[in-house]
């Protein structure tokens, strides 16, 4: 825990450029060391985020980008709740990364099948490691302290063995989903959430400084060999007494 940082902006307009520096800095560093790069995506408010402000940075190169996503809806491409759907008409058509760069779910199987397929997609994807190990993982957090698709209570927080997870009693719709689990996401090397507004403050407090009763979801992630961001604006930093980072939107994290 000790490698957390928690870095907050005036507003979410400052912290997505920040994001965006972010994720090519690291992109850099991945291409430098192993020649290709990694990320994870998720959905909400990290979509228009991450559409504005990618596309807008100067030379950017994402011929050798990897991008897998997080969680995902069981629902068809075109439905407005496919987070595939949505990059891909919002993000992918903007930038140059190759369609054999995305690494999407098969919407046509079951929930079951779903999940055992986009884990052999991911697996074929990383086939010199046992559990894929991202360069960057990009989250979210849901105002009852929910990532990916890893809800409270749930009993996918105890999964162990699969990498890629069905669950079709989601607490939010749409009910059927697949999403990573933790052994997957706390071996990523660097794990970035990005959490802004105002209602997100009391989640994130208890995330963040901790409460009484079991550990959020959110609270779950971290990463045991890697880097762990919590990207946040003012309003969602407004119940925080820790020691927090406030860089400015020029910030080089």
């Amino acid at each position: 825990m000790s490698g957390r940082r928690v870095v907050v902006f005036p507003s979410a307009a400052e912290l997505g450029p920040a994001l965006a520096h972010l994720v090519v800095s690291r992109a850099d560093k991945a291409l430098l060391d192993h020649g290709r790069f990694s990320l994870g995506l998720s959905g909400g408010s990290l979509v228009s985020m991450l559409s504005k402000e990618l596309p807008a940075l100067p030379d950017l190169d994402c011929s050798l980008w990897l991008a897998g996503f997080c969680d995902e809806r069981l629902v068809p491409f075109d439905d407005g709740e496919s987070t595939y759907g949505l990059y891909k008409n919002q993000l992918f058509s903007k930038i140059n990364i190759p369609d054999s760069g995305v690494l999407a779910i098969d919407p046509s199987l079951s929930v079951q099948e779903c999940a055992e397929d986009y884990a052999r997609k991911l697996k074929e994807a990383f086939p010199k490691e046992d559990i894929p190990v991202f360069d960057l993982l990009l989250l979210g957090m849901g105002p009852d302290g929910h990532t990916c698709s890893l809800f409270p209570d749930h009993p996918l927080l105890e999964e162990t063995q699969k990498i890629v997870a069905p669950i079709s009693d989601s607490p939010k719709p749409p009910p059927q989903r697949v999403t990573m689990t933790f052994p997957m996401v706390n071996l990523a090397r660097c794990v970035v959430f990005v959490s802004t507004g105002g209602s997100k403050a009391p989640v994130l407090k208890q995330v963040l400084e901790g409460g009484e009763g079991p550990a959020l979801p959110a609270a779950r992630v971290v990463p045991s060999h890697g880097e762990l961001f919590w990207l946040i604006d003012e309003p969602a930093a407004a119940s925080l007494t820790l020691q927090v980072e406030r860089p400015g939107s020029a910030a080089k994290l």
